[in-house]
């Protein structure tokens, strides 16, 4: 339902401004029935600009003024801040002066009123806990407080790029004399929290909850357009704060017909918001309180690390404001969640992104660019580039919350919401980013070399929001897919040395497959031009000798592969599972980082558990090495057909030594009959018939035999290991020679394959294969394997 609109009041004696012993509020005096006196006298009154015969002495307290790293204000101001009329506020809310004392009281100076209701000292009371956010004992610490005292001009609001240029009639300059005042008075051209507040009035309707003497709206009174600021119909915080108009308006968090949970009447009551709030009406106030709990930034609600129940104090935890709605039911504040992405659970599992560590650099706006806190965007040393301790993720890194939409596409129309805003997974597969994707900044690699362990020359910073409709091409200036935000932190982008593993806590531990330290996925994941299909290149990074029918080889995260199942040898699409295996998709598909990291899926699928309203989709956590929604090591292979491999690639094709069912691969050879012994593939299929070889010789089958450990790319077709041709990957000359089997981090984990020459696909055989025929895998002799 929507909240009813109602006329705000001019009625100070009935609000708790009333300090007198006939007010409403819990802190009042004893006995002093006067009302204004505890602000206003007519004389005597301090002699201060602007201070509206005031009758208490301001404040000589040190503050710590609000600051981020996007704030386009005058930094001499917001240093010097507060002034103006924002201390005389001040003079009772940072809890350093007693509310009784005044200057003139019956004529008597100076003069206290004794009060019920204060602190020890009589000062402002701590209510909830002085640093939650949940107390109007500002102190005078004011990071955690919307930031006043500065210039708000047309300078400013083109500084930012998502603050409206004031107007004059909703926000403008006050100026004595002159009519109509603007709604939200400026004055001398700055912010002050007269702004916002008028402590004389009054909500007159009790379900709209408390008003806290806001001259506009608490609350989003109707659906919002994203156009004009409607005083009647819009939350207060859009009088200044646009947020790309439009964008917001049809956001995940704005949108009515997807932001349509209800608050639990508890949380409702703890935030005075009026019982039967939803999310879309709350708004901003969802996640932003213009006075926070301490130690939160960005005025985030209840973002801290703080265990307390409201909490008070601790350090910045981004995700703790989103862990409000996104956890479990009992835990969200929503009525329900059925429909609300449980992310928290996630984030404890075993492996998971580093969202808990803290060093403190790590945040938005960041970026040497124009208005890059709009855009969310972040510098490369907050990222790590220059100081390693600093890898860490946020929310904020993969995610605008002011942006999101629930659409399989980020350029989808907004007003039509999708059953999710994660990815069609169907066939036609794609790597177009997502609705929840959707206006975050990314990279694009720019490579100037197709060898593999080259890294790429540069990369494009990508960012901004292109809109309903907008272009899906690689090259807009805007983020178009998923990869783009997985690399600005999982490249070179934003290291000079690779990260070590175990670093962090829930990190996959050092030594796992044997590694020590991540890789760069931009320089694996390329996928250059010339190497697409089945072609023959000089240019992989293999050694020369081996250039014939090779090329490099790469899942399709970046582009296609181009290898459809004509040019593998009329290979049987079924040897993949679906998605993926449609005639005319394999070779031409493409897919996310999000299809093998997230939490862990069922067998034959990367889909997560529980459907649409499941589990989440992205790469938050997973009770899996790697975030990796299946088991990947150097066991994989026949005896682990739930293994990550097997949730895209037909298990039956790949490892089961006895199918019930051969389907043509494109690693087969019509002269490599079944009459070679162990397997039923014969040479339709060798990944069969190498699996039968192998446990007729009383072997285990694996996977990492063959093909390198981590599969992102690699400078072979295939993925495969080549033991003749050990190079830079391994710190040694091209065309190096290991014996079996061999182990060197990052791609090598218990390899055994020696190639002497590469074939074309479906043109495979023995002569192909170097060593003792590979220890007997391919002939009756030989040692086992």
């Amino acid at each position: 339902s929507v909240i009813a609109l109602a006329a705000k009041a001019p009625d100070v004696r009935n609000t708790k401004h009333n300090l007198s012993a006939s007010g409403p509020g819990s802190t009042k005096a004893v006995s002093e029935s006067q009302v204004c006196v505890f602000c206003h006298t007519p004389h005597a009154a301090e002699n201060a600009p602007t201070a509206l015969l005031w009758n208490r002495k301001l404040s000589a307290a040190t503050y710590t003024p609000y600051t981020s790293a996007s704030m386009e204000a005058n930094a001499a101001e917001l240093a010097s801040a507060p002034g103006g009329t924002s201390k005389l506020c001040l003079s009772c809310h940072d809890g350093t002066l007693a509310i009784g004392s005044v200057d003139v009281l019956n004529g008597k100076a100076p003069a206290t009123i004794i009060m019920n209701g204060t602190a020890a000292g009589g000062g402002m009371p701590p209510g909830a806990g002085e640093q939650t956010g949940f107390t109007r004992n500002l102190g005078v610490n004011l990071t955690n407080d919307h930031p006043i005292s500065f210039t708000y001009d047309s300078a400013l609001a083109g500084k930012d790029g998502e603050l409206r240029v004031p107007d004059g009639a909703t926000v403008g300059n006050r100026i004595a004399g002159v009519s109509p005042k603007p709604k939200l008075p400026l004055e001398n051209q700055q912010m002050q929290c007269a702004t916002c507040h008028d402590p004389h009035l009054r909500e007159t309707d009790p379900a709209k909850g408390n008003g806290k003497f806001l001259r506009a709206n608490r609350f989003q009174e109707v659906a919002p357009t994203g156009g004009a600021f409607s005083a009647s119909n819009d939350i207060i915080c859009l009088a200044c704060h646009d947020k790309a108009g439009s964008t917001w308006a049809g956001s995940a968090h704005a949108n009515p017909s997807v932001a349509d949970e209800t608050y639990l009447d508890a949380a409702a009551t703890q935030r005075e918001f009026p019982l039967g709030a939803k999310v879309w009406q709350a708004a901003c106030l969802n996640c932003h309180d213009t006075h926070t709990v301490q130690g939160a930034r960005r005025l985030l609600r209840e973002g801290t690390d703080s265990i307390g129940i409201p909490k008070s104090g601790g350090n910045s935890a981004i995700e703790q404001t989103c862990y409000q709605c996104h956890s479990s039911a009992g835990e969200s504040i929503l009525a329900s969640v059925a429909k609300v992405p449980n992310i928290k659970s996630d984030f404890s599992l075993p492996r998971r992104m580093p969202i808990n560590v803290q060093p403190g650099a790590h945040d938005i706006g960041t970026a040497p660019l124009p208005q890059a806190g709009k855009d969310f965007a972040e510098s490369q040393q907050a990222m790590g580039k220059t100081v390693p301790g600093n890898r860490h993720a946020e929310c904020t890194d993969c995610h605008n919350p002011h942006r999101v939409i629930k659409n399989r596409l980020f350029n989808a129309n907004s007003g039509i919401p999708d059953a999710a805003g994660t990815h069609n997974h169907a066939a036609g597969h794609t790597n177009i980013a997502s609705g929840v994707l959707r206006g975050i900044p990314g990279v694009e690699p720019v490579y100037g070399s197709a060898a593999f362990m080259s890294n790429p020359s540069s990369y494009t910073v990508k960012r901004g929001d292109g809109g309903t409709g907008a272009s899906t091409t690689v090259s807009s200036s805007y983020v178009t897919r998923e990869y783009q935000i997985c690399l600005k932190c999982h490249s070179d982008f934003a290291y000079d040395t690779p990260p070590n593993l175990g670093d962090s806590p829930g990190g996959t531990p050092s030594g796992t497959n044997l590694l020590t330290k991540y890789t760069n996925q931009a320089m694996e994941a390329q996928a250059p031009l010339a190497h697409k299909g089945e072609v023959s290149t000089a240019d992989s990074g293999a050694a020369a000798a081996f250039s014939t029918n090779n090329h490099r080889s790469w899942h399709p995260i970046l582009d296609n592969t181009g290898r459809t199942p004509a040019i593998r040898g009329n290979t049987n699409p079924n040897n993949w599972l679906a998605p993926w295996n449609g005639a005319a998709d394999v070779g031409n598909q493409t897919m996310f980082c999000t299809d093998c990291h997230g939490s862990a899926t069922a067998t034959n699928t990367v889909v997560p558990s529980g459907g649409e309203d499941g589990n989440p989709w992205g790469p938050h956590g997973s009770s899996n090495n790697f975030i990796l929604k299946g088991q990947w090591n150097q066991s994989v292979g026949t005896a682990t057909p739930d293994a990550l491999c097997f949730r895209c690639h037909q298990y039956d094709q790949y490892a089961n030594p006895n199918p019930s069912v051969v389907q043509k691969s494109g690693f087969c050879c019509g002269g490599m009959g079944g009459g070679m012994g162990g397997g039923v593939g014969g040479g339709s299929n060798l990944h069969i018939y190498h699996a039968g070889r192998v446990q007729a010789f009383g072997g285990v089958y694996r996977c990492s035999k063959c093909h390198v450990a981590v599969p992102h790319g690699w400078k072979n077709k295939a993925f495969l290991a080549n033991l003749k041709d050990i190079g830079p990957e391994s710190g040694l000359p091209a065309g190096t020679v290991k014996t079996q089997p061999y182990s060197q981090q990052p791609y090598y984990l218990g390899a055994w394959l020696k190639v002497d020459s590469f074939a074309k696909s479906g043109q495979w055989s023995a002569a192909n294969c170097g060593g003792v025929m590979m220890g007997g895998w391919m002939s009756a002799c030989g040692a086992a394997p």
